[in-house]
């Protein structure tokens, strides 16, 4: 069966999808996107997704392209039409199709949407297979990191990297504080020497993670105490446990650091834990729904 799109109001063929070559997210990199993880045919945290939608849209004066609720419908309809109930779906909005010139239309023109989706495997049933490494790099992003564009070079050059060493994942820091931002396409989070939890907090600086959020949902209402503090690169360096959170790695321990271990090199206590805490969120928000 071939896979459908969504495309500006229209289910069609994904190999027959297309849009016009001025649409400015093409051209500008003017867009928003978001990618929610379906888990047993039903999306996780996606009330969490639409609201950092429509955030982001608000930041760059874009509105929304459908209602709250016809959106949810179109992301539905296109997991249904797939037959796909284990995947990533993606959203994409841009601020439309206008003659190419650097500032907004003169004359507004309507928000394009696209949306797909894509087969992935179910959430790991064990974290002993589910470790990755990671590779530091400076963080070479815009000072906007919190809105979620569509400008996404300096992460793919960072992703690739990671990929060229053999790594998961490549974690950015600011150079000269040499304090640690985020992964290219993570939160990233560490188990300090003393035993705390630590992530940094919430700024222009790092994007409000989806899955960063609902953890931290599970582990208020368990009582658990994490901090959200920014650590360096040599507190990195000390950590006993290291780990990264997203829509597609869950709660995914980080093993190794520029070839370096974390810790014993296995996956610890606190980060086990936390895998089995957002095992039960992603399963119990499906159950739920249903």
């Amino acid at each position: 069966m071939s896979r459908i799109a969504y495309v500006n109001g229209r289910y069609v063929p994904q190999r027959e999808a297309s849009v016009n070559i001025e649409d400015r997210g093409y051209q500008f990199g003017d867009g928003i996107y978001e990618v929610v993880h379906l888990y047993n045919g039903r999306f996780i945290d996606e009330d969490l997704h639409l609201d950092r939608l429509e955030r982001s849209l608000r930041e760059i004066r874009l509105p929304m392209p459908l209602t709250r609720a016809a959106l949810s419908h179109v992301l539905q309809e296109v997991a249904r039409k797939n037959r796909v109930t284990e995947g990533l779906l993606y959203m994409q909005v841009t601020r439309g199709v206008a003659r190419r010139d650097h500032p907004f239309p003169a004359k507004p023109v309507p928000p394009a949407l696209v949306v797909t989706v894509k087969r992935i495997a179910p959430y790991p049933a064990s974290i002993d297979s589910w470790g990755g490494s990671a590779i530091t790099l400076p963080d070479l992003r815009w000072a906007r990191r919190d809105i979620k564009s569509v400008n996404l070079l300096p992460n793919v050059l960072a992703r690739q990297a990671a990929r060229e060493q053999g790594a998961t994942e490549a974690i950015l820091y600011e150079e000269g504080t040499g304090i640690v931002t985020e992964g290219a396409a993570t939160s990233f989070w560490i188990v300090d020497e003393k035993g705390a939890i630590r992530t940094r907090a919430l700024s222009h600086a790092i994007l409000p993670g989806c899955t960063r959020g609902a953890l931290m949902a599970e582990l208020r209402q368990l009582g658990m105490a994490w901090d959200e503090r920014a650590f360096t690169l040599d507190e990195l360096k000390r950590a006993r446990e290291a780990f990264i959170t997203s829509a597609t790695s869950f709660v995914k321990p980080i093993l190794k650091i520029d070839g370096v271990a974390v810790g014993d090199g296995k996956p610890g206590p606190v980060t086990r834990q936390l895998f089995e805490i957002f095992a039960r969120h992603v399963k119990g928000a499906a159950k739920n729904a249903a």
